[in-house]
C-alpha cells in the first residue's frame, strides 16, 4: 500500500483524495513510512513535523479549513515539503544557519499559509545550504544533502532538499525557491522538474528585498503537471508582496491538460561560447533539443546577446546580499560561511556608478529577450553547466578544464535568465556516460508560465524519464573525469 501511494503522481494523488478513495492520513503514514527508509542515505528532510502534520488532516477530515476547495490548486490534504528558508509556525526554522539553530516561528511565511489553505500538508522542512547560497546543498545545523542517483554527489543546491525529498517519493510536492538556479539545478541534478516563475507570479512574503525581482518563489515536482499543479497553489495576489498579481483565469493545470506546441524553438549551448558549458552536457541537451523536431517544431539554433549579464547579476546579486546580510556580518560574522562574508563584502565595496551600470546592462538584456521572443516562442539551454559533482565540495573546480574562482562561476547558464526576469522550467533530458542527470531548460516570454509548461509536458512525454521516479537512492563514487 506504502509503494503504491508514493508512486502516485500529485495529480493522481489529489484526484483520489477528492473523491475520498485515500485520506491525507494514508498519505502522512505512507510519506512517514519513505523518509525513514531514505532518509539515512540522502539527509533531504532533517526536521519532521508529522504530529502538526496529522492534526492538520483530522481537520480538514472534519470538515474544517476547507473555504479553498474547489479553487484551482486545492490540494485536498496532499503532504509537501517546505524549504527551511521559509517559516512554518511552530516548527524548528533555521535558514541552514547556525545562527537559527534553535529558532521556532510563532507564524508562517506568506506562501506557507497559502498553502495550507489551498489544503497542502506540510510534513518537513527541507534542507538548504546556509540562507539558501550555494549550488551544493550543505550546512553547518544538518549536514550535507546528497544526490539519489548517486549519493556521492551533490544534489545541487539551493533547494537540494526539495528535489530530493521528491525523486525519492518522500513527498508529492516540494517548495522552493531560485535566485541564481537554485530550482533549475537541483532538478537538473536530481531529474525531476523545478520552475522559476516569472517574479510577481508567487509571493515572497515579507523579503526585505521587496522590490528586486532576482529572487523568487516556486514549485518543484517530479512530473511537469505536478508543477502546474503546484504553481495554481502558489499563484496570485499577496497584499504583503505588492510585484504580486492576481491568478491567471485559466489555471496552469487546465493549460496543461490540453498542450499545445510552441512553432519556433531556439537552442543554445552556451551563448555563442560566451558561457561555459561541460563538453558533454552541451551535446546530450543538444541531441534533445532537437526532439521538439518531433512536435512539429521548427528548431534552430540561436541565442540572445548576453552581453556582460554575468557581470551584471553579481553586482545586482551582491547588492542583495548587503541588504539580507551585512547586519548579520556585522554581529555574527564568525557564524556565516565564507562564500556569504565574499558576496556581502563584494557588494559592499562596489560603487554606486557599478550599480547603476548593472542596472542599464540588465535592463538592455530585457529588451533584447523581449525581440528576440518576437520571433521565437521558446529558448532552450543546458539545466546546468555540469553534471553533479563530487558532494564534499562547494562548487564544481572546473568546466572543460578551466578552474572556477567563486562559487557562483558555474550558475551563469541559469543566472543570465534570472536578470531577464522570464519563466524558466528544469526538465530532465538524458544521463551522462556516468548515468549523472542531466536536463535542459526552457524559458518561455515573460509572464508565460502556461505555454512554457505547455512545452515541458509535451518534451516530458518524448523524453521517458519522469517514470523512472520515484528512485531509491543509490550508492556510487564520484567520476574521474
Amino acid at each position: 500500500m506504502v509503494s503504491d501511494l508514493v508512486r502516485l503522481t500529485a495529480t493522481e494523488a489529489v484526484q483520489l483524495l477528492r473523491v475520498g478513495d485515500i485520506s491525507p492520513l494514508d498519505l502522512i503514514d505512507a510519506a512517514a513510512e519513505r523518509i525513514a527508509l531514505v532518509e539515512p542515505a540522502v539527509n533531504a528532510l532533517p526536521t519532521l513535523c508529522l504530529d502538526r502534520a496529522r492534526d492538520h488532516a483530522r481537520r480538514l477530515l472534519a470538515g474544517h479549513g476547507r473555504e479553498a476547495e474547489g479553487e484551482p490548486g486545492w490540494l485536498a490534504g496532499l503532504p509537501v515539503s517546505i524549504k527551511d528558508l521559509a517559516d512554518v509556525a511552530g516548527v524548528r526554522t533555521t535558514y541552514g544557519s547556525p545562527i537559527f539553530r534553535d529558532h521556532v516561528p510563532a507564524t508562517s511565511h506568506a506562501l506557507v499559509e497559502r498553502i495550507e489553505r489551498l489544503g497542502g500538508i506540510v510534513v518537513a522542512k527541507s534542507n538548504t545550504p546556509e540562507f539558501g547560497a550555494g549550488g551544493s546543498t550543505f550546512n553547518e545545523v544538518f549536514g550535507r544533502t546528497a544526490n539519489p542517483w548517486n549519493t556521492s554527489l551533490t544534489c545541487g543546491g539551493s533547494t537540494g532538499g526539495g528535489a530530493v525529498s521528491v525523486a525519492t517519493g518522500e513527498v508529492w510536492l516540494a517548495h522552493g525557491s531560485d535566485h541564481g538556479g537554485s530550482l533549475r539545478r537541483p532538478g537538473t541534478y536530481c531529474s525531476v522538474v523545478g520552475l522559476r516563475p516569472s517574479p510577481g507570479r508567487v509571493t515572497r512574503g515579507g523579503s526585505s528585498n521587496m522590490f528586486s525581482p532576482l529572487s523568487v518563489q516556486g514549485p518543484m515536482a517530479r512530473t511537469v503537471a505536478d508543477v502546474a499543479l503546484f504553481l495554481d497553489t502558489m499563484a496570485g495576489y499577496c497584499p504583503r508582496d505588492p510585484l504580486t498579481w492576481d491568478a491567471p483565469a485559466i489555471a496552469y493545470s487546465a493549460a496543461v491538460a490540453a498542450p499545445v506546441a510552441p512553432r519556433r524553438v531556439a537552442f543554445t549551448a552556451d551563448y555563442g561560447g560566451k558561457i561555459r558549458v561541460d563538453r558533454e552536457t552541451r551535446e546530450i541537451c543538444a541531441r534533445a533539443a532537437r526532439r521538439f523536431e518531433e512536435l512539429g517544431c521548427v528548431v534552430e539554433e540561436a541565442s540572445p546577446d548576453i552581453g556582460g549579464v554575468d557581470e551584471a547579476f553579481m553586482a545586482l546579486r551582491s547588492q542583495q546580499f548587503v541588504v539580507d546580510r551585512e547586519h548579520q556580518l556585522g554581529t555574527h560574522r564568525a557564524q556565516l560561511k565564507p562564500d556569504i562574508v565574499w558576496n556581502t563584502e563584494k557588494g559592499l565595496a562596489q560603487t554606486a556608478s557599478r550599480l547603476a551600470w548593472a542596472e542599464r546592462e540588465r535592463a538592455a538584456f530585457v529588451r533584447r529577450m523581449a525581440v528576440f521572443f518576437e520571433t521565437y516562442d521558446l529558448l532552450v539551454t543546458p539545466g546546468a553547466a555540469t553534471p553533479a559533482f563530487d558532494i564534499a565540495l562547494r562548487h564544481p573546480p572546473s568546466i572543460d578544464g578551466e578552474a572556477l574562482t567563486n562559487y557562483m562561476a558555474a550558475s551563469t547558464i541559469n543566472a543570465a535568465i534570472t536578470v531577464a526576469s522570464n519563466p524558466a522550467l528544469a526538465v530532465p533530458c538524458g544521463f551522462d556516460r556516468h548515468g549523472r542527470p542531466v536536463g535542459l531548460q526552457l524559458v518561455g516570454r515573460t509572464r508565460g508560465e502556461a505555454a512554457l509548461l505547455q512545452a515541458g509536458a509535451l518534451f516530458e512525454r518524448i523524453a521517458g524519464i519522469a517514470g523512472m521516479l520515484p528512485i531509491d537512492p543509490r550508492l556510487g563514487t564520484v567520476p574521474s573525469g
